[in-house]
C-alpha cells in the first residue's frame, strides 16, 4: 500500500509540474548563465559502487560541458558518509519521504541527470525506481534536461512500467547494456547504448592498499583473493507499516529493518537459500586457500554487506586463520578500491567489485543475483567465470573457477584489459551523446566545435588507464 501511495504521489507531482509549466511558471535557462544540473541518486549509504560511478559521472560531465559553464548538485542521504566525495559539487539531503523533496528541489535546476545504476527495475525496491521516475519526470514535464546516465532497466512491476512509459518518454536514457534498451524500447523511452561510469575512477595509489594488506597479515608474496559477498535473497525491500509499528513498540523485526517503513524480504526459504550461498562460498574458498596458500580477504562493498562478510567468515575461519574484513564503513571509496586493486583475484556478487578492480587487471569471477554481472562477464568473454547465487552446485563449481583464476591469470587479465578499454571508448561516446542532447534542449548553450580524440570526452585518465589505452586502444 505504501508503494502505491508513493507512486500516486509522485505521479501527481509530475502532472502538477506539467500544468505549472504550461501556465508559465518557472524561469527557463538563459544564454550566458551557468547550466545548473541536479544529479539524482541514492548516495550516502556507503555503497562504494554507487559513490564511485557518481564521482566519475560528475568528473566526465563537468569536463565535457565545461567547469566554468556549469554548476552541479548531488543528492545524499547522509552528509557524513559522503564527506570528501564529489569535489566542487554541492550536496543536498535526500529525505526518506522523498516526494516533497523532489517537488521543491528539482524545479531549482535546469535539468536532472539520474545516477542510479539499477534505475528501472523492481528487484531491489519499487520506491527507488519511483524516485528515479519522479526526478526525470518532473524535469521532463518542465521541458528541461532529463537524462538517465549509465543506468539499467530490468523486470518491473506493471504499474512501475506504466509510470516509466508515461513519464519518461520525453527523457533520454543512456543505458549500460543493450539488454536494458530492449526493456525500455517497448515503453517508448528514447535510449542510446552506453556503459557504467566507474571505469575512470582513480583510487589511492596501490601502495596504500598493499600497506593495509600487510598490516592485516599479508606476507607480500602470496596471491591475494578478495571475496565480496552479499545477501542476495532479502530483496526487494517493501514498505510494511504493521512491522514498523510493532518494531517501534517491541523492537521486533529489527534484523530485517532496512530504513524508515521498509523491511527486507525474510522467512525460512530466504534463510535456507542464504545459508547455502554462504556455505558454498566459504567451503570452496577455504579449500582453495589451504591448497594454494593464498591470502584471503572479505570485502563489504556496501555497509549492508558487512553481515554477509561476517557470515561467510564464520565458516571460512573455522579451524584456520581468520580472514580480515574490510568494509565501506571503515574505508572510503578511494581507500577501499585501492585495497581491491592490490589483490590478485576476486570472487564477487557485487557488480562494482568487478568493475572497480578491472583497471588494475585483478582477475575476477562473479556469483550473480541479476543481469548486471552476467552482462559484464559475458561482454568480457568470461561466461565460464560466472555462477548464480542459487546455483545448486555452488561449492564444486566455484572450486573449478578459483583454479581457473589461479592458473589462467594472464589470459583472464588480457581479456579484462581489452574490455576496460572498450568500455572507456563507450563511456567517451556517452559524453558525445550528452553534449548533443544538451545542445538540442538548450541550443544557445555553447559546445566544443571541431574534431576531438575520443579520450577528450573522458575526464583525465590515470597513468594506469593510459597504459591500458596504449596497449589495447
Amino acid at each position: 500500500m505504501m508503494d502505491l501511495v508513493l507512486q500516486a504521489w509522485v505521479s501527481g507531482l509530475i502532472e502538477s509540474a506539467r500544468v505549472k509549466h504550461v501556465m508559465g511558471a518557472g524561469r527557463p535557462w538563459r544564454a550566458g548563465e551557468k547550466l545548473k544540473l541536479l544529479f539524482a541518486g541514492y548516495n550516502g549509504t556507503r555503497n562504494t559502487g554507487a559513490d564511485v560511478r557518481v564521482e566519475e559521472m560528475l568528473r566526465q560531465v563537468r569536463h565535457v560541458l565545461g567547469a566554468d559553464r556549469t554548476e552541479f548538485a548531488v543528492m545524499t542521504q547522509n552528509f557524513d558518509r559522503t564527506a570528501g566525495y564529489f569535489a566542487g559539487t554541492k550536496q543536498v539531503r535526500l529525505t526518506d519521504i522523498f516526494p516533497p523533496f523532489l517537488a521543491s528541489e528539482v524545479p531549482q535546476y535546469d535539468g536532472v541527470i539520474a545516477c542510479e545504476g539499477s534505475m528501472f527495475k523492481s528487484k531491489f525496491a519499487n520506491a527507488l525506481t519511483t524516485m528515479m521516475i519522479g526526478s526525470l519526470g518532473i524535469a521532463a514535464a518542465q521541458n528541461k534536461i532529463s537524462v538517465g546516465y549509465g543506468g539499467e532497466a530490468g523486470k518491473m512491476d506493471p504499474l512501475i512500467a506504466s509510470m516509466v512509459a508515461r513519464y519518461c518518454k520525453d527523457s533520454f536514457v543512456i543505458t549500460r547494456n543493450e539488454e536494458s534498451r530492449d526493456v525500455l524500447r517497448p515503453l517508448g523511452v528514447p535510449t542510446e547504448l552506453g556503459t557504467d561510469t566507474a571505469w575512470t575512477f582513480e583510487p589511492n595509489p596501490t601502495s596504500y592498499g598493499q600497506k593495509v594488506l600487510r598490516d592485516h597479515g599479508w606476507d607480500g608474496q602470496q596471491q591475494v583473493l578478495a571475496v565480496c559477498p552479499i545477501n542476495p535473497f532479502w530483496w526487494p525491500v517493501k514498505a510494511a507499516l504493521g512491522k514498523f509499528a510493532v518494531r517501534a513498540v517491541t523492537g521486533a523485526f529489527s534484523e530485517i529493518h532496512y530504513r524508515s517503513v521498509y523491511f527486507h524480504n525474510a522467512g525460512p526459504a530466504v534463510d535456507a537459500a542464504y545459508d547455502r550461498y554462504c556455505n558454498g562460498i566459504a567451503n570452496a574458498v577455504r579449500e582453495f586457500r589451504d591448497r594454494r596458500n593464498v591470502f584471503v580477504v572479505l570485502v563489504a562493498m556496501e555497509r549492508l554487506d558487512a553481515k554477509a562478510c561476517a557470515k561467510v567468515g564464520e565458516k571460512l575461519n573455522a579451524g584456520g586463520t581468520a580472514a580480515p574484513v574490510f568494509t565501506s564503513d571503515d574505508y572510503n571509496m578511494f581507500e577501499l578500491v585501492s585495497i581491491l586493486r592490490a589483490c590478485s583475484m576476486m570472487v564477487t556478487s557485487r557488480y562494482h567489485g568487478a568493475v572497480t578492480c578491472m583497471p588494475g587487471l585483478v582477475r575476477s569471477a562473479g556469483i550473480t543475483m541479476d543481469e548486471r554481472l552476467r552482462n559484464l562477464l559475458t561482454d568480457r568473454g568470461h561466461k565460464d567465470l560466472l555462477l548464480t547465487v542459487d546455483e545448486p552446485e555452488l561449492e564444486p563449481k566455484l572450486a573449478v573457477i578459483l583454479e581457473k583464476l589461479y592458473n589462467d591469470g594472464d589470459a583472464v587479465a588480457d581479456g579484462i584489459g581489452r574490455n576496460v578499454v572498450k568500455n572507456l571508448k563507450v563511456m567517451a561516446r556517452m559524453g558525445v551523446f550528452l553534449e548533443e542532447h544538451v545542445q538540442q534542449r538548450y541550443p544557445e548553450f555553447a559546445i566544443r566545435r571541431g574534431s576531438h580524440e575520443w579520450t577528450e570526452y573522458l575526464p583525465p585518465l590515470s597513468a594506469e588507464l593510459q597504459r591500458l589505452v596504449e596497449k589495447y586502444g
